[in-house]
């Protein structure tokens, strides 16, 4: 049956670095989970959130609003409003703000539990 997930019905998320609010998840009974995540301009002597990882399903991460830059075992690239990153499944990656408004990412993962199956690390 289809359905209408308000913003106020989302999980809004402490995450370091970064506010997410979860809109659709395992948590209500779908088999994906996707977020909307701004990532602030980042302040001088701020320490910046590290790499992470998804054990065995790829994200695909599309630009809303701001700029920024996404770095990866593969490289880094920059990001505009209207580019998609998608990142292969155990490849390590951050996505950083680099202009001067909130950077705003629709992130998407074919999984309905992301948090049992991320990595975190300090550094490449």
């Amino acid at each position: 049956m289809a359905r209408r997930i308000t913003s106020a019905e989302g999980k809004r998320l402490g995450l370091p670095g970064r506010s997410a609010l979860e809109m659709v998840s395992g948590d209500i009974g779908s088999q994906v989970t996707f977020r909307v995540v701004e990532i602030a301009v980042p302040q001088p002597g701020e320490a910046l959130r590290g790499p992470h990882l998804h054990r065995g399903y790829e994200e695909c991460i599309y630009v809303l609003k701001g700029e920024g830059r996404t770095f990866t075992e593969s490289g880094a690239f920059d990001v505009k409003p209207g580019d998609v990153m998608l990142v292969p499944a155990h490849e390590k990656h951050v996505t950083r703000n680099t202009g001067a408004e909130p950077l705003i990412l629709l992130c998407f993962f074919p999984t309905p539990d992301i948090v049992s199956t991320t990595d975190n690390f300090s550094n490449f």
